[in-house]
């Protein structure tokens, strides 16, 4: 429940942090303030025999964020492919949490296999590994079909995963609703929305049946993706806790030394997988929003597989020609057409100056534009982008999370495989690529002839309407002109836009 007990959660996640040292950890990978290491000893100090003690044999970090919860871990995947942010020792320490968490035993994934799908495990697999991964959610087996001998991976959720997340989300909505009271100035960043948005994808992952449509769903928007591979959904061996795919073999895109062994081009991987996400989100506004090492392998053959898709993000077509414009804007170092498009997006309030805004923009790509990964601080940059959109009065966008999320781990994905990247050189064909086709004459087209295709659906129901619109202007009670006015115009407005429409559309059938 989401009450003031939750103080109690929240006082535990610091102690927590101040008795494995992973307080101290975090801090100094991160290059805090002395200030902030001088307050964070202090408050946390006195707590730190509450914390819980986690797995000795763990570095600090990844000791406390295991102890906590799968929501912690959560954010440690995150910050694994940031060593930018967090520094290459502590990002290495923190990619155990990718896959390598502690797992639980074959016997209950068995026991979980039977009762959600009402098969005997022992007769559907002829063989059945000890896990071969295991992270937050779920761990993986590999398994050996008995019918047809064909091998399978099958991942099982953790046995009282569900009740873990909300325990640790109902904590986390206390701290929003906390934060929001004691610092007003923090509502811009909407940080309960933030907290609701979570828990809507954490609720998605829980449930594998609807991983296992999201992972059928993306196979069939990418299977014309050169170098890309998504693995089949096996259905009649799925469930809600229970999700049955093929085995992909393949080398994991975190293990550097292993791609080189095995031959792959990493320079080729680093811009290949930055291009796929860029191409996934724009082209089809669907991608996979949990594209860490950890859910990707280079196949024999070159290709890319991706794994886990409880976390998939979508995006609608008017965001995603706003994101193209953004991004765009940037390679061509157009920093007034950027402004110009967060203000017609709505993102930032239009009291603001859109000029002051452009100039704002333009210290924060200047900097970073022709240079590689290695010449850049991602840490600096995102202090100074958040600096911006305090001073701009700029609101969180809960659609554009996942998205910017996803957007930073896959950097750091191809940072981690190559630190020379340049990421504006990487993106720039395949956002000329969107933008020629989706914002340029053929867009325009196909928005008019998508527009006459909704009106035809309504052509049948618009007597009625009209029908019933001059039944209540006859009413007793005179509409007032003011009502009027715009309805006459929406109506006229209606005529044209359905006269124009199908006026440009014969014109270009034609």
């Amino acid at each position: 429940m989401r009450g003031p007990h939750n103080l109690w959660r929240l006082i535990r996640t610091g102690a927590t942090f101040e008795r494995t040292g992973a307080m101290r950890a975090v801090l100094d990978a991160m290059d805090a303030p002395r200030s902030l290491r001088v307050a964070a000893r202090v408050l946390g100090w006195p707590f730190k025999w509450l914390g819980y003690e986690g797995d000795n044999s763990m570095p600090p970090a990844p000791r406390a964020l295991t102890a906590l919860g799968p929501a912690y871990i959560k954010f440690g995947q995150i910050l694994s492919t940031r060593p930018d942010v967090v520094g290459d020792e502590m990002a290495a320490e923190l990619r155990v949490l990718q896959d390598k968490l502690p797992p639980f035993s074959v016997t209950e994934a068995k026991e979980a296999i039977e009762r959600d799908l009402g098969v005997s495990p022992d007769a559907v697999f002829s063989e059945f590994s000890a896990p071969v991964a295991a992270a937050s959610i779920a761990q993986v087996h590999r398994a050996c079909l008995a019918e047809t001998g064909e091998i399978v991976a099958v991942k099982v959720l953790r046995p009282g995963i569900e009740r873990a997340f909300r325990r640790d989300i109902d904590a986390f909505y206390f701290a929003a609703r906390a934060i929001e009271w004691l610092s007003p100035s923090s509502r811009r960043l909407r940080p309960t929305e933030v907290i609701r948005h979570f828990e809507g994808v954490v609720s998605g992952e829980l449930d594998l049946r609807l991983e296992s449509a999201a992972a059928s769903e993306f196979a069939a928007n990418t299977e014309d993706d050169a170098g890309f591979r998504v693995p089949r959904v096996r259905w009649f061996l799925s469930g809600r806790r229970v999700m049955t795919l093929d085995w992909v073999d393949g080398v994991p895109l975190g293990d550097n030394a292993a791609l080189d062994s095995a031959g792959h081009d990493r320079v080729h991987l680093s811009e290949r997988v930055l291009q796929l996400f860029l191409s996934h989100a724009l082209r089809d506004g669907f991608f996979h929003a949990d594209m860490h090492q950890g859910n990707l392998k280079v196949g024999p053959d070159g290709s890319i597989v991706a794994f886990d898709f409880g976390i998939m993000g979508h995006i609608d077509e008017y965001t995603r020609r706003v994101y193209a414009e953004i991004l765009y804007g940037f390679i061509r170092r157009d920093y007034q057409r950027v402004a110009e498009v967060h203000f017609e997006a709505g993102y930032v309030p239009r009291d603001r100056d859109v000029h002051e805004f452009a100039r704002a923009l333009r210290a924060v790509g200047e900097p970073i534009f022709g240079m590689d990964a290695t010449r850049i601080s991602m840490a600096r940059l995102l202090a100074y982008l958040f600096e911006v959109t305090e001073r701009f009065g700029m609101e969180t966008r809960t659609e554009l999370i996942l998205l910017q999320r996803t957007m930073v781990v896959v950097e750091g994905v191809a940072r981690s495989l190559n630190p020379h990247m340049n990421i504006w050189h990487v993106a720039q064909p395949v956002v000329e690529d969107y933008i020629k086709n989706s914002i340029g004459p053929r867009a325009v087209l196909r928005d008019l002839k998508q527009t006459a295709e909704i009106f035809s659906r309504f052509g049948p129901r618009i007597p009625a309407l009209v029908e019933d619109m001059l039944i209540r202007q006859s009413q007793p009670e005179p509409v007032p002109p003011r009502r009027i006015w715009p309805l006459c115009m929406s109506w006229a407005a209606f005529g044209a836009a359905l006269g124009a429409g199908a006026a440009l559309l014969l014109g270009a059938l034609g």
